[in-house]
């Protein structure tokens, strides 16, 4: 069971997740599903959501795993029939597919320092970028026109996109998830405008450094000691730690809650333990 941050009840909401294969909207699906919710949890990843989805019935919560490439327009219209047929229409949506790529990475912080046989700027694989720009962006936009309609329809709903720090202050080595990321965050604004008519409130998250299994090589070393990159990433941060996923949850719930933020919409809120905040003097 997830300790829930906030009394709130999600008892009469189809809760749509993509990404949910994953630590942060893993955590965010089950603690739907908690809240009261019947939440469909989509990633790429299928036996992921499957595992969540039988988890969570376990506890006798509402919840079931499809199958779901964000980027494939086609199979979502399917997936979206699907959760029609299963759980009901979208009532919220949460936008969480994203990532980055090795392809779209460079080796060295600064190019003065780039060293032969490294990746540097100019090695970046346009391919390799261009897959971090749609997975992230289209990937938000996608799932959205899937989804959305449903809450056109019923003249009510809410998009929660997930966003990042990156956003804010692009990050060495990743160029291309940075940018991707500051797309998200300008294209929440965009939907909070385009669908505020249809009375469908869309707002994003942006959090703050957390271990994943992605970035888990990253941030340390086979022994469980910090690696430099991890050591400047908590030097960086006020309160010198990472985030957890589930200190994502108050955020979430709160921007998804119809009562408690009726009238918030159009705005990205940080969740990263002070590091926006920290000038690094």
């Amino acid at each position: 069971m997830v300790n829930l941050p906030l009394n709130i009840d999600f008892s009469d909401k189809v809760v749509v997740i993509t990404g949910a294969g994953g630590v942060i909207c893993g955590t965010m699906a089950y603690a739907f599903a908690q809240a009261g919710a019947k939440v469909a949890a989509l990633d790429l990843n299928g036996e992921a959501v499957q595992k969540l989805a039988e988890e969570c019935k376990a506890e006798g919560l509402v919840c079931e795993g499809y199958k779901a490439n964000v980027l494939d327009a086609e199979a979502l219209k399917d997936v979206h029939e699907a959760v029609l047929r299963d759980l009901g229409s979208c009532d919220i949506l949460v936008n969480g597919a994203g990532g980055n790529n090795p392809r779209a990475t460079t080796d060295n912080e600064y190019q003065h320092e780039a060293k032969e046989g490294e990746t540097s700027f100019f090695d970046l694989d346009p391919d390799g970028v261009d897959f971090v720009f749609k997975l992230n962006f289209q990937g938000t936009l996608l799932p959205t026109q899937a989804f959305a309609a449903d809450m056109v329809k019923k003249q009510r709903g809410c998009i929660l996109n997930i966003s990042s720090m990156n956003a804010y202050i692009p990050l060495t080595k990743i160029p291309a998830y940075s940018g991707a990321k500051a797309a998200v965050s300008n294209f929440t604004q965009w939907l909070a405008t385009h669908f505020a008519g249809s009375g469908i409130r869309c707002n994003a998250i942006a959090p703050g450094f957390l271990v994943t299994n992605q970035n888990r090589a990253l941030l340390f070393r086979e022994d469980g000691t910090p690696t430099a990159r991890s050591e400047k990433i908590l030097n960086g941060t006020p309160a010198h730690r990472f985030v957890e996923s589930e200190e994502l949850l108050g955020a979430t719930f709160f921007l998804c809650d119809d009562r408690s933020a009726s009238a918030i919409t159009g705005v990205v809120l940080p969740v990263d333990a002070g590091f926006s905040a920290y000038s690094g003097v």
